[in-house]
């Protein structure tokens, strides 16, 4: 068994396994062509001075070596659209749909747009016990994927049920 796409680590929720190695690649294509529609939600600080929904923009880069990726000059590469879908007094639980997939790709615009994950161990700063400290998990899921299958032509629509852990106050 192998995925066809990936996650991050602390990432949970919806991931494709394929399990005949023959199929892989045209599951993988999927999803290296931008055919998946993928959905995922996060809960962080809510701002209210924020206009929402928001388009998140820009060129990501992570270096080798490097916990973190960046946010640098240069033609974009990422694109995360972000709607609010609850507000608990000052946490948000925002939906988070990805035109791109760059490594940790949510987790930096986020950070970098005010709205750092609640968990992140690694955004906007590495934390000093990151990144196996699993204690107060990164409150990030992959709630929905939606594709069709390359082999057979059927619309694909998975959900996670995984609930999110809203923090006090």
């Amino acid at each position: 068994m192998a995925p066809a796409h990936r996650l991050d680590r602390l990432t949970s929720g919806v991931l494709v396994f394929t399990t005949r190695r023959e199929v892989r690649g045209a599951y993988a294509g999927v999803f290296q062509s931008r055919d998946a529609a993928k959905t995922y939600e996060a809960i962080a600080p809510f701002d209210q001075a924020l206009t929402l929904p928001m388009r998140l923009v820009g060129r990501i880069e992570k270096a080798r070596g490097s916990l973190q990726a960046a946010l640098v000059p240069g033609e974009p590469n990422a694109e995360t659209l972000v709607e609010l879908a609850e507000v608990r007094g000052s946490w948000a639980r925002y939906r988070l749909s990805p035109v791109t997939g760059k490594t940790h790709q949510l987790r930096l615009q986020m950070a970098d747009a005010g709205l750092p994950l609640v968990g992140d161990p690694l955004y906007p700063v590495v934390a000093a016990d990151a990144p196996d400290d699993y204690s107060a998990p990164l409150q990030l899921v992959a709630r929905r994927l939606r594709f069709t299958d390359p082999l057979d032509g059927t619309a694909r629509d998975y959900e996670s049920r995984f609930s999110l852990t809203w923090p006090p106050g």
